[in-house]
């Protein structure tokens, strides 16, 4: 009995393990899950986009570490709100780079506003996702959660 007891245990802790860490797209509101694509470290996570004012196109990317997203480059064609502007940049080709030695950015979460004429896309390693669809243009909330295969199984 006392085996059969340590079976049971075992797999109950086998199931409860973790299977890795995901990347999480959710309604800031409601908490909805639209997007859980599986991530490692190092993971490049990016957001492209048309900037709002400025009418050029944005891309702003991260790398997974552990439970943050750090920001480690950012391209983009003209200045205006939300983009860095006291910051070192290379321009190559007409394109503003800001591609730090040491990235200064690290975020638990990161808050978008997905819009229809920004026709904003997020890429998670090679796969892309269409965020105004995916959300139906929804405020989320993008962050690392770590899942366990009792939460998979659910």
């Amino acid at each position: 009995m006392t085996a059969i007891a340590l079976l049971v245990g075992a797999a109950g802790v086998a199931v409860a393990g973790a299977t890795g860490p995901v990347l999480v797209v959710e309604d800031i509101e409601t908490g909805e899950h639209y997007i859980t694509q599986p991530v490692d470290d190092g993971t490049t996570v990016a957001l492209e986009y048309t900037h709002s004012v400025e009418k050029t196109p944005v891309y702003d990317e991260y790398r997974v570490e552990g439970d943050t997203l750090v920001n480690t480059r950012m391209e983009f064609e003209s200045y205006g709100w939300g983009l860095p502007s006291r910051v070192n940049v290379t321009n190559v080709n007409g394109t503003f780079v800001y591609d730090p030695s040491e990235p200064i950015t690290t975020l638990e979460e990161l808050s978008v506003s997905p819009g229809r004429i920004a026709n904003h896309t997020l890429i998670v390693a090679d796969q892309q996702y269409d965020l105004v669809a995916e959300t139906n243009a929804t405020d989320v909330r993008i962050h690392i959660e770590h899942r366990t295969l009792t939460d998979v199984l659910i």
